[in-house]
């Protein structure tokens, strides 16, 4: 699956197919089931329900759920792509965040990790708004 698509998968729940190269449900993870805010019927909310793209998510109360998890670290994922990541389990390394500007389409340099940073954080930011997610008013790009 592609970073971009973990990123989503984390976001949207496993059934999120906004990249080519979805690969299916190949992250299980048990913290989407809070990714289903139509529904509230506990843990069983990702599977029941098909969270398709086109279904309006609230980015921010999930990536806020996420990132309160990680105790004793503070994560300012409204800002940061690395935090972003860190906060929904994905690798945030350097090289990560390379193949993510690759499957993004950056044309930068990418040896200028501030620069493409920057570029990735409203580059996700304007894709899951795209695909469906509700971004608070100070992250839209």
């Amino acid at each position: 699956m592609s970073i971009f698509g973990k990123i989503m998968g984390a976001i949207f729940g496993s059934k999120a197919t906004a990249t080519p190269a979805s690969g299916g449900a190949a992250t299980s993870s048990a913290s989407t089931s809070g990714s289903a805010p139509a529904s509230s019927s506990g843990s069983a909310a990702s599977s029941s329900s098909a969270a398709a793209p086109a279904q309006t998510v609230d980015v921010a109360a999930i990536v806020d759920k996420a990132a309160a998890a990680k105790k004793g670290e503070k994560l300012e994922w409204r800002t940061s792509i690395v935090d972003l990541m860190k906060a929904l389990d994905i690798d945030s390394s350097l090289s990560a965040r390379k193949e993510l500007a690759k499957e993004l389409g950056y044309s930068g340099d990418t040896n200028d990790s501030a620069t493409m940073n920057i570029w990735l954080h409203k580059q996700v930011m304007a894709k899951l708004a795209a695909n469906g997610g509700k971004l608070p008013p100070e992250i839209k790009h």
